[in-house]
């Protein structure tokens, strides 16, 4: 025999339309704001659908409903039986009248933050009352597009023959050398947590060919930006009998796709964060970094060949070129170890940046198959060969020619939203500053 609950909902907001005019439900929720007129009560209820107006008229209901109306506030956590009330003012045109109302939880008032979104509070406030926040109508329309994208990232690799595979984020050996490295306590050694899936999906091409990873990175870096974060998700392809220009048109289709289809599912979302999405043509521009060298020349902006692009200049690239864009032939000792030099140039890499005006959004290139090449540019990087013995060994066994990108998808998600804050676009943030929640 079944247990009789009578809280439970019989239907989300979104589902009460004028067409139930006097019909009976129970809803579910929480108190999102709170207007009295006197001889009238306005309750906004908001469950994981948007919210519902509850209508309260004094001379409609009962005293009972009257007096617990009074003690309700913002936040609380309700359960509401009633019937269903066209109303050409409300929003959405319904409303719902109140038979009972169950108070299945209250908020400690008063609140930390206003959770309508009307007094606005500073970032590192709403971050450390996070759930709270999230509870607002921006985060809550930021993640239901970081949701559709990644349905429709899954979605376009999925049709296109790649497997989703999941490796070690604890590691012996650092991914791309380098300092940025967590070590962790790993039983009666030290261990590492992995700055990102490179070379286990490498040696996967040899079983699976096309394989993708979406799952979380972490790099101890020490810079504190609006981009930066020291735990991310990253998106990860790697595609075996390819080339670098293979996957960057994996890449530019695979954002063309996300793009067209979070534009069409999320309008009231965009429309709720004020932004608007421009699905791009394919292909993408693809502009060499001799180019980019000298249109930073030309701007005032003197980089040595050979050396790194720096923020400040990538501001002004941005603004030559407002759109999806690749930087290619990027300087081989600007790359890691497993970028493939090109044969006739080995000072130049078949390798690629992914940008969105100045930010970058990916990277990837061809992958070096040939083991001894692999070695000696481990050591060009004095990296110690014998610390990757175990990837090394997977070289012994038909490893193909190979190419990959990965995607951050944070920054993916500020695309696609507009926001200036990659902190924003995550649950729980953490940085270099940040721990908790």
């Amino acid at each position: 025999m079944s247990r009789v609950y009578p809280w439970r909902r019989t239907h989300y907001s979104n589902e009460i339309t004028p067409e139930m005019d006097g019909e009976k439900v129970v809803l579910a929720g929480w108190v999102k704001d709170i207007r009295d007129l006197g001889g009238i009560k306005f309750l906004l209820l908001r469950d994981k659908e948007g919210f519902i107006q509850i209508t309260i008229p004094r001379d409609e209901v009962s005293e009972d409903i009257i007096k617990l109306s009074e003690d309700l506030q913002r936040q609380d956590c309700i359960s509401v039986r009633g019937k269903v009330r066209r109303m050409a003012k409300a929003p959405r045109g319904v409303e719902v009248i109140p038979e009972s109302i169950i108070v299945l939880n209250r908020a400690k008032q008063p609140l930390p933050i206003d959770i309508t979104g009307k007094t606005p509070a500073d970032i590192d406030v709403r971050l450390d009352v996070r759930v709270l926040d999230l509870a607002r109508d921006e985060p809550q329309a930021i993640f239901r597009i970081r949701h559709t994208a990644l349905e429709a990232i899954r979605e376009f690799l999925s049709k296109n023959g790649f497997i989703e595979v999941h490796t070690p984020k604890i590691i012996a050996t650092a991914t791309e050398g380098g300092a940025s490295l967590f070590p962790v306590i790993y039983f009666e050694r030290e261990a590492f947590l992995a700055q990102s899936p490179q070379l286990y999906k490498e040696q996967l091409v040899i079983d699976f060919e096309k394989v993708y990873e979406i799952s979380p990175a972490f790099r101890a870096e020490k810079s504190h930006t609006r981009r930066h974060l020291a735990e991310f998700v990253s998106v990860d392809i790697e595609m075996a009998f390819a080339v670098a220009e293979d996957v960057m048109e994996v890449a530019e289709r695979l954002l063309q796709h996300v793009c067209r289809v979070v534009s069409e599912k999320c309008k009231r979302e965009l429309e709720i964060l004020k932004h608007k999405i421009i699905v791009p043509e394919v292909p993408f521009k693809r502009i060499t970094y001799d180019e980019i060298i000298n249109e930073l020349r030309e701007a005032g902006v003197k980089i040595n060949w050979g050396e790194d692009v720096p923020t400040p200049a990538f501001r002004i690239l941005g603004k030559l070129h407002p759109y999806f864009y690749f930087i290619v032939d990027w300087p081989t000792n600007l790359k890691p170890f497993y970028i493939k030099p090109r044969d006739d140039k080995p000072e130049i890499s078949e390798s690629f940046d992914l940008m969105w005006h100045w930010i970058e959004i990916a990277s990837g290139g061809t992958r070096i198959h040939d083991k001894e090449l692999l070695i000696k540019r481990m050591k060009e990087q004095n990296l110690n060969p014998e610390s990757f013995k175990y990837h090394l060994q997977a070289f012994e066994f038909g490893m193909p020619p190979h190419a990959g990108w990965g995607i951050g998808l944070e920054r993916l998600i500020m695309v696609l939203t507009g926001i200036r804050n990659i902190r924003e676009v995550v649950l729980f943030p953490r940085d270099r500053f940040r721990l908790v929640p």
